[in-house]
């Protein structure tokens, strides 16, 4: 989960849904390079993944599922620091993973170089503009720190 040398340091948060009590995990660039510039990287990227699961948490079949694709896309975005995963949630039936790329295209033909002859895997991809990393400084702004 090197996710490009652009990122220092990782976190993790956990949000609690207080109506049903499930979990959402986070994991998210907490630290980024001196030298890394997000404008370089300015549209982001989201992959979604939806599942089944009564706990609201997948399964251990799904959960390496979603680390193989992961790994198998890391390689292909990380060269020239190309892209950079900035967050990856866990919890009410769904993972996301934002991405931020130079390019949101050639990301996405990277992502299909990269899956060539894998089983596919059961994502929807949606992307913007988001030169200031809008939505990854939102998500910052609204933890509430402990000790990261």
């Amino acid at each position: 989960m090197d996710s490009s040398r652009s990122v220092q340091t990782w976190a993790t948060a956990i949000s609690t849904n207080a109506t049903n009590g499930r979990k959402i995990i986070f994991r998210f660039a907490k630290d980024f390079s001196p030298s890394f510039d997000i404008a370089s990287q300015p549209e982001r990227i989201i992959l979604v993944w939806k599942y089944d699961s009564d706990t609201g948490q997948p399964v251990s079949e799904e959960h390496r599922r979603m680390n193989l694709l992961e790994d198998f896309l890391e390689p292909a975005i990380a060269p020239e620091s190309f892209a950079t995963l900035a967050l990856v949630s866990t919890g009410e039936n769904l993972r996301e993973w934002i991405y931020y790329a130079s390019s949101s295209d050639e990301f996405i033909e990277r992502l299909n170089s990269a899956f060539e002859g894998l089983p596919p895997f059961p994502i929807e991809i949606h992307t913007a503009d988001d030169p200031t990393w809008s939505n990854y400084h939102e998500f910052k702004s609204q933890l509430v720190q402990t000790s990261w």
